[in-house]
């Protein structure tokens, strides 16, 4: 299994980092992003940059039919994944490899459900300070991509991911437990993402101390708990590893849902503090800072 031909669908912050940066390495004509009518339409009013320079992406069209792509990477907010897997059905062919750097621990489920689990390759992007406002993204720090399987049978799917990133220099690691590191990062998203929406500020708002940085532990540490009865076992050392990793974060950064508030777009919080409060009630838990979060940005939604 090698891996040539990539398709990438969702063109906001992390499509744009990894578009650009895999396009740099391999060319324009091995690269390129999924595109329906309206995404299409959208994607030509916007001039789209990254750091200042500006990116001249192939767009594929989502009606396209004809050789498979070898990767096709998900970079769509949640929300979108539903027609997200519409759009990108005519680049899957059996032997197509399937990567999600959404947030959350759901999308690798809905991916092996549309699609067949086989080639579906785990991951986690973490560590990254993209920030995408308009066309123009910008970033200081490009993190890595946590990448991994939970059985033997994706084993060359992840061994194929892991050449491809290995020729082109992409930043990785290769996870032996990969569901452990997804639910880190989804503990890290829980506390981070939301509390700086309902504070409606930045990664500088959760670095200090104050208010918003002691809800963000706690919101944290209701998602470790909760993990316990998930079978996943998180630990207080993995709170500590997210914690400090958010604090190397550039202070004028901020998370996606806080663009998303910018906006006035619809957050992920479902993903977030909803799956906690889905999960808490099936174990039979109290999650009273999630649901705190849960209702007030379900409060800021409503009043755009």
């Amino acid at each position: 299994m090698n891996i040539e031909r990539i398709a990438i669908v969702g063109m906001g912050a992390l499509g744009v980092l990894y578009g650009d940066f895999l396009t740099s390495r391999l060319g324009r004509e091995r690269v390129g992003f999924v595109v329906n009518a309206e995404r299409r339409e959208r994607y030509g009013r916007t001039e789209i940059s990254a750091n200042g320079r500006r990116c001249d992406f192939r767009l594929i069209d989502a009606s396209e039919t004809g050789d498979p792509a070898d990767l096709v990477i998900f970079a769509v907010k949640a929300t979108a994944l539903d027609q997200a897997m519409e759009d990108a059905a005519g680049q899957i062919g059996p032997d197509t490899v399937l990567l999600s750097v959404l947030n959350g621990i759901t999308s690798e489920r809905l991916l092996e459900e549309r699609f067949g689990g086989k080639n579906v390759v785990y991951c986690v992007a973490q560590g990254m300070d993209a920030v995408k406002l308009g066309g123009k993204l910008t970033y200081t720090v490009m993190g890595q991509l946590c990448i991994g399987v939970p059985a033997e049978e994706k084993l060359p799917a992840l061994d194929a991911v892991c050449a491809l990133f290995d020729r082109t220099g992409m930043p990785y690691s290769r996870e032996e437990d990969i569901l452990h590191r997804l639910w880190g990062k989804f503990m890290l998203n829980v506390g981070v993402n939301q509390v700086v929406m309902v504070f409606e500020g930045n990664y500088g708002t959760i670095q200090a101390p104050g208010r918003p940085r002691e809800m963000m532990i706690a919101a944290m540490r209701e998602v470790l708990e909760l993990s316990k009865y998930e079978g996943v076992m998180l630990s207080v050392d993995d709170l500590n590893f997210y914690v400090d990793l958010m604090n190397t974060m550039s202070p004028q950064g901020m998370p996606s849902m806080r663009q998303d508030g910018l906006a006035h777009r619809r957050s992920e919080v479902e993903l977030f503090s909803g799956t906690v409060c889905r999960l808490a009630k099936k174990h039979g838990l109290s999650v009273p800072v999630n649901e705190w979060l849960y209702a007030r940005v379900r409060e800021m939604e409503a009043s755009y």
